[in-house]
């Protein structure tokens, strides 16, 4: 561990719509002096930044080389507010690290090649997301690692998913400005790499909001079917802080490609977390099950 407290730059697309309410909320922010291609990044926090982006946030390939020098000296965070979509039409909120597991990269970044993680922040925004997304109807989870953009630096999504409404639940997006405001990692998070179950990752988010797991990178058990060795090394090592993988079932620990990957962690082997009690509905709620 470090010392160094963390600093996170959110980065909002205009073109989103869950974004671009996020970034209503915050209103008009201080100005630090720096710059992204002409556009001021402003102050949301003592540690947090705000970025606006005119484009997609799938195709912000390589923005953490368009930073200035100093700020990527700190190694900041990318967070990236957004909407989610599915052909399910799923109503939840999520969060996800960034990368393309298979030979497929129809959503931004590379096939085969995935970003580095922060597991600790994306497992504190996921609880802060269950304990506020209870309070408005929606379930948090995680999902899979399943998309880009492509970054040399860690960062994740944060997401709203809203189905058929026209628009994001006013409710939910102050949630979610509220939680991305301040990122408070927990130093007692255990870190691990996830493999097996489903997109939405049930039992990974279980783990997660009762017990001190964070997860880096998540491969769901669809992403197994087409995993190579090197993709799941580099998946591992960019799991930052990682001490080993978890399986969703045992079954999926005899995938060839994870053969000699890192010891195999149990359950049981994080403590349980002492949880406020708004926090505790949510992680009985239906939660997602995507394949």
């Amino acid at each position: 561990m470090t010392d160094v407290e963390p600093l996170y730059l959110n980065v909002v697309s205009e073109a989103d719509p869950v974004a671009s309410r996020v970034a209503r909320e915050w209103g008009t922010l201080p100005a630090t002096g720096d710059h992204v291609d002409g556009v001021p990044i402003r102050r949301l926090g003592e540690r947090t930044l705000v970025l606006r982006r005119p484009g997609p946030h799938l195709h912000e390939e390589g923005l953490d080389g368009r930073l200035p020098a100093t700020l990527r000296a700190q190694n900041p965070t990318l967070v990236f507010p957004s909407v989610h979509r599915s052909a399910q039409n799923v109503v939840c909120l999520t969060v996800h690290p960034l990368g393309n597991l298979g030979s497929r990269a129809d959503l931004g970044g590379r096939p085969r090649t995935v970003c580095p993680t922060d597991p600790r922040s994306m497992a504190a925004v996921l609880r802060r997301l269950a304990e506020g997304g209870g309070l408005v109807g929606l379930s948090a989870t995680f999902e899979a690692t399943h998309h880009g953009p492509e970054l040399g630096i860690p960062g994740f999504f944060v997401e709203i998913g809203y189905g058929t409404q026209e628009a994001p639940p006013e409710a939910a997006v102050r949630v979610l400005a509220k939680v991305l405001r301040e990122i408070v990692p927990d130093p007692q998070d255990r870190i691990a790499f996830g493999v097996g179950g489903g997109h939405y990752a049930p039992h990974f988010t279980d783990l997660a909001l009762r017990r001190r797991w964070a997860f880096g990178h998540i491969v769901s058990r669809h992403s197994l079917e087409e995993l190579d060795a090197a993709t799941a090394r580099s998946a591992y090592e960019r799991t930052h802080g990682v001490e080993g993988i978890l399986y969703a079932r045992a079954q999926d620990a005899d995938h060839a490609a994870l053969a000699g990957l890192g010891p195999r962690l149990r359950d049981s082997d994080a403590p349980g977390r002492e949880l406020e009690p708004e926090e505790d509905p949510p992680t009985r709620a239906a939660r997602p099950s995507g394949t």
